[in-house]
């Protein structure tokens, strides 16, 4: 694979594992976390499911006290500690970063468990914003083993690692059936 930035990342569920899903990008396929509902075409907020659509990678934020390798061409901001996501389909935020605390339900995006370490923003449900359609669905860090995600596609730090020099903002995952 060049060091050309890619224009297509393919996801699929792997057979008889509707939240594992293998990731092919370019000439790499690699395995990677779906939401603990599977992939869905009607996707609701709080489902823990995996839009089955196609989404751009819009950019992303990485923790500065974390080696983080290989330069991108996605831009990817600073992590700060009070950085957060709002979830609430009724507030004036919802589906946006806020700064915590916060008076509304959000994620908290400095994580103890270091899967936001790198977290890449998709447009799912950006522009427009629509209620209940979810929110917080992020390319990020995966848990050993690949546990399910509550919605996002989520690879091992290392396959992160390798995949982040070919990521840009003309970048799309479509996720499939």
């Amino acid at each position: 694979m060049s060091r050309k930035s890619l224009k297509i990342i393919d996801v699929r569920a792997r057979p008889g594992h509707a939240s594992q899903g293998q990731l092919m990008a370019g000439n790499m396929t690699l395995r990677c976390a779906l939401g603990k509902g599977g992939i869905t075409a009607f996707k609701r907020e709080g489902d823990g499911a995996t839009p089955l659509t196609r989404m751009r990678l819009l950019y992303g934020f990485k923790r500065p006290d974390k080696n983080i390798k290989g330069a991108s061409s996605l831009q990817l901001h600073p992590l700060r500690t009070n950085d957060g996501w709002c979830e609430v389909s009724n507030d004036r935020n919802y589906n946006r970063k806020v700064r915590i605390p916060y008076g509304a339900s959000h994620e908290t995006m400095w994580r103890k468990d270091d899967l936001y370490d790198i977290c890449i923003v998709m447009d799912w449900n950006i522009r427009p914003r629509r209620r209940a359609r979810g929110s917080a669905i992020f390319f990020h860090l995966a848990r050993p083993g690949h546990t399910p995600t509550e919605g996002c596609i989520a690879l091992s730090r290392r396959d992160m690692d390798r995949l982040l020099p070919y990521l840009s903002n003309r970048t799309t995952i479509r996720v499939l059936r």
